[in-house]
């Protein structure tokens, strides 16, 4: 996957050129780089329950990616019982190792400072005795683009709006973090359809059209030509559409 990035508190900087981040920031990089779109593909059709969007395909693959890199998932911030399973995942974080931690933020707008604290009360000192202690966050993101090709819901806060509420929550955000926007796939995008099952929904993928050399449109699937206004290849069956510059 693509991604974009905005660093809070000279994280951007920080991140890249300070020992103690630098490895674990270039982890990240890695494990979201080797995540493709025919990974995401497989991983959503995969799913035994239909889903409306590709979140929950890339929250397993960031999973897999991050935890074959020795990240601990689910991790407590605080080791006293009465935040830990007791409080049924509100004080945890998604994943952490060493100096860092991250959160995969696909919920709703209104969670969005929530998960801007979370990785801060993990990187600053507390009356509350401490499970891990980081020292900079990492909150990964769809961005505005991913939020519409990916199929997400509605209300899911953005890239954009992580960036836009840093400004005025600077004073309360003491700890470096890096806000990271996942980019729309480059190959598909998810159409967000009813079932016939009462009012429920799901996702299909769309496969977009590719060109050859000689300019014909073809089945990014199968290679089979295609007449322009194919919208299911006749070979393969997949569902296409032309990509939107």
């Amino acid at each position: 996957m693509k991604f974009k990035t905005y660093g809070h508190r000279h994280a951007d900087h920080l991140f890249a050129n300070l020992d103690e981040y630098s490895t674990l920031w270039a982890e990240i990089q890695e494990a979201l780089t080797a995540i493709t779109d025919e990974m995401i593909v497989e991983e959503f059709e995969g799913e035994a329950r239909k889903a409306k969007s590709i979140s929950q395909a890339i929250n397993r693959l960031i999973k897999k990616q991050l935890t074959d890199r020795g990240w601990a998932s689910e991790s407590y911030i605080f080791a006293d019982e009465v935040y830990g399973a007791n409080a049924k995942g509100t004080w945890r974080l998604d994943f952490a190792k060493d100096a860092l931690s991250v959160e995969v933020a696909f919920n709703h707008r209104s969670d969005i400072s929530w998960n801007l604290i979370k990785p801060t009360l993990a990187s600053e000192l507390n009356h509350v005795q401490k499970a891990i202690q980081t020292s900079g966050g990492v909150i990964i993101t769809a961005t505005q683009e991913m939020k519409t090709a990916g199929g997400f819901d509605s209300a899911i806060g953005t890239f954009e709006d992580y960036v836009q509420y840093c400004k005025p929550l600077y004073g309360m955000l003491p700890t470096p973090l890096m806000i990271v926007g996942l980019e729309a796939p480059e190959e598909f995008e998810i159409c967000v359809e009813f079932t016939g099952v009462g009012g429920n929904k799901a996702g299909n993928v769309i496969h977009y059209a590719t060109e050859t050399l000689d300019g014909l449109r073809a089945c990014p699937n199968c290679g089979s030509i295609l007449e322009e206004s194919t919208a299911v290849c006749p070979e393969c069956e997949a569902r296409l559409t032309d990509k939107q510059e």
